[in-house]
């Protein structure tokens, strides 16, 4: 049992947290390092929360000598800027940072690289040129290291754009023929974990991998709408007739996703995703075929091996809803506090005046419920506050339906039924809370 130690650094992502798991099982001790993880991926104590990215040099030092790691591997990574999200200092900054850490240690520690494939001449957003310099910063170090360029990646589990992938698999929808033409090239996780592990057990000192660049994916090249394809002859739609959508809904997609984005929702579908999905995934594996002799899964063996289970086809079919949901219901509570305060406030307040309520409380409770029904679209909107919003709404609705019962109960029966539709709107809030899970 090789007993080197691994430090996996974005130990919660798709890539992270698998190899975290994989290395562990190959007989490796790894550290898996990620700034949050989910409860159900606190699988050992050597799963570590830490914001990593506010450390400096000094500080990253002191971490690689107290786990006395052999091996670093940098999956950090962010789509695209915005809240909570900035791509120079994920990238490059902290790259700038590791690799001072590393030198400063005194230890022979191999660096392991997670980047893009591609090439510098076709770099359009930050995500990419940022990724890109992290790159020239790790070729011109001393630092023994691999950087991985990964295809697109399929995992047992899905995020980001592989879970959108799958939700298109889902429904008989296209994205435009341009896009589902575009160079595709797949790589299994598994691949990337059996790279870093035949890398890990090399040693240190070894020239032949001293410094490596290797593009990890297939070999025969595919395009987007072929492993769409093979998702859907794992989901059974593959007979279903399709529909692309035109390019505009594509790129207003984006829009709304960017918009997503700045209230701290994940989207994966943002101008980033976009601008990148257009170019392309596409490289070279002969390199890193030929120096480590593993050989890549096909799109096949990695997706067509076994059906989609029902919670496959579950997820694939929410992903897409997922938005719909949570934007409904923002609009739900602040439309509705809005028409009560601004458009309709005589009608409102006369509900209560109709049912004997005290003069002076029918202005302040017609008022205050009136904003707190806005403040919890409001914080539904916001992903950090989005669980709070819920709660509270589910609370606020059932206050309504009890207290209409007790002084208002001929509500229950005026012909729109509005507070018999309350009870769907919290079902729906139920289904909201349930799907908050990002990893």
């Amino acid at each position: 049992m090789n007993q080197r130690t691994i430090l996996v650094l974005g130990a919660s992502g798709l890539i992270g947290r698998f190899v975290t798991d994989d290395l562990r099982a190959k007989g490796f001790r790894v550290v898996g390092l990620a700034r949050k993880l989910s409860p159900a991926q606190k699988m050992s104590a050597l799963d570590i929360e830490l914001p990593i990215l506010s450390r400096d040099a000094a500080a990253l030092t002191r971490l690689l000598s107290e786990h006395a790691v052999d091996v670093v591997v940098n999956c950090l990574g962010v789509l695209q800027d915005g809240p909570g999200s900035d791509t120079h200092a994920v990238h490059r900054d902290f790259v700038a940072r590791l690799l001072s850490a590393i030198a400063a240690s005194g230890r022979a520690i191999r660096l392991v690289h997670i980047s893009i494939p591609g090439t510098a001449d076709g770099d359009r957003t930050a995500f990419a040129t940022t990724k890109r310099e992290a790159e020239r910063l790790i070729a011109a170090s001393d630092i023994p290291h691999a950087i991985l360029r990964p295809g697109f990646v399929i995992a047992p589990s899905a995020y980001g754009g592989s879970a959108m992938l799958r939700a298109l698999a889902a429904f008989p929808l296209d994205l435009p023929a341009k896009e589902m033409a575009t160079p595709f090239q797949p790589v299994a996780v598994e691949d990337i974990s059996a790279s870093i592990a035949w890398l890990a057990k090399r040693d240190v000192d070894d020239a032949s991998v001293k410094a490596v660049s290797w593009d990890l994916m297939q070999s025969e090249p595919v395009t987007m709408a072929e492993v769409v394809k093979q998702f859907r002859l794992a989901f059974g739609t593959a007979g279903w007739p399709h529909v692309a959508m035109p390019s505009f809904m594509l790129d207003l997609g984006a829009r709304f996703g960017d918009l997503a984005s700045a209230l701290g929702w994940m989207s994966p579908m943002r101008s980033t995703a976009i601008a990148e999905l257009r170019r392309g995934v596409a490289g070279d594996p002969s390199a890193w075929t030929a120096a480590t002799g593993l050989v890549p899964r096909t799109l096949m063996d990695t997706i067509g091996r076994h059906p989609a289970t029902v919670q496959d086809k579950w997820f694939a079919r929410l992903f897409l809803i997922k938005p719909m949901i949570f934007a409904s219901l923002v609009l739900f509570w602040l439309v509705s506090g809005f028409i009560a305060l601004l458009v309709s406030y005589r009608a409102a307040a006369g509900i209560l005046t109709a049912h004997n309520f005290p003069p002076a409380l029918v202005d302040p409770i017609t008022i205050g419920t009136s904003l707190m029904d806005m403040s919890i679209g409001v914080l539904i909107a916001f992903r950090r506050t989005a669980a709070i919003g819920l709660v509270a709404g589910i609370v606020a609705s059932l206050g309504y339906m009890f207290g209409a019962a007790i002084l208002t109960p001929d509500l229950w029966i005026e012909p729109l039924g509005a507070l018999v539709k309350t009870g769907p709107a919290i079902v729906l809030m139920l289904v909201a809370l349930s799907m908050l899970d990002n990893r």
